[in-house]
């Protein structure tokens, strides 16, 4: 499988309906988090909702319900609130990218200071654990990100956009060490997507199209059940050539 046309992965996400301690959602809420160099898309199916964001344009709330496509880019604190039954097909760009760790979640600056801290806080147990245990720990790991999410809303109602700063500067900081890989993955992925096009482009602006001889088709089930837990619910994912 080389991936979805542009280097895009998808998962199947089932929002998760645990109560949220700020009492947002009637169904339950996701972890607030941005992605630091991919951009996301739910692509609602099921169910009603919202998906909350901070970003430069301040505190926004995005009414989800079947049919609704809202899309966000890196740097921009995303949570999904759960009204009822809330599933979405989620597009990501840079597959391997958001696999690898792409995503931060918003913790309280002291955890955000310290990048062993936070890899304690945001790292679940294996896949041997039972599934009670991961749950548990999954919910802890929402929890700490809405306390954070809680002081980032405060900061950005007093100072403005100015306030997402500390922020943007701790996911730097606590990817830095992965940028090498993602650059490896990037290149596999989703830069010979770039230059097929290119090159498609400038036979035809030459007047032949070899690539089209060249044609392929490829197909992939689901990896197995069980569904795993993801930042804002239970994901359903295909695996990537990374």
């Amino acid at each position: 499988m080389s991936g979805l046309p542009g280097g895009v992965s998808v998962s199947h996400l089932r929002v998760y309906d645990w109560p949220a301690p700020d009492g947002v959602g009637r169904a339950g809420s996701g972890s607030p988090h941005l992605h630091v160099v991919s951009s996301e898309a739910y692509v609602v199916l099921r169910g009603t909702g919202a998906v909350h964001t901070l970003g430069p344009a301040g505190f926004a709330v995005h009414p989800l319900q079947p049919g609704t496509i809202v899309s966000f880019g890196p740097g921009v604190v995303h949570r999904a609130v759960n009204d009822g039954d809330l599933e979405v097909l989620v597009l990501m760009s840079n597959a391997g990218l958001p696999e690898a760790g792409d995503a931060v979640l918003t913790f309280p600056a002291a955890v955000l200071a310290d990048p062993a801290a936070y890899r304690a806080a945001a790292t679940l147990p294996g896949d041997g654990a039972p599934d009670d245990e991961i749950a548990a720990a999954a919910r802890r790991r929402r929890d700490l990100a809405l306390e954070g999410y809680a002081e980032l809303g405060v900061a950005l109602d007093r100072v403005g956009p100015a306030a997402l700063r500390p922020l943007h500067d701790a996911a730097t900081r606590i990817v830095r060490p992965f940028a090498p890989r993602w650059q490896e993955l990037w290149t596999r992925n989703v830069y010979p997507e770039n230059e097929d096009t290119a090159a498609a482009l400038e036979g035809l602006f030459r007047g032949v199209a070899p690539h089209l001889a060249r044609g392929t088709v490829s197909e992939v089930d689901a990896l197995p059940a069980p569904r795993r837990y993801g930042m804002c619910g239970r994901l359903q994912t295909w695996p990537t050539s990374g």
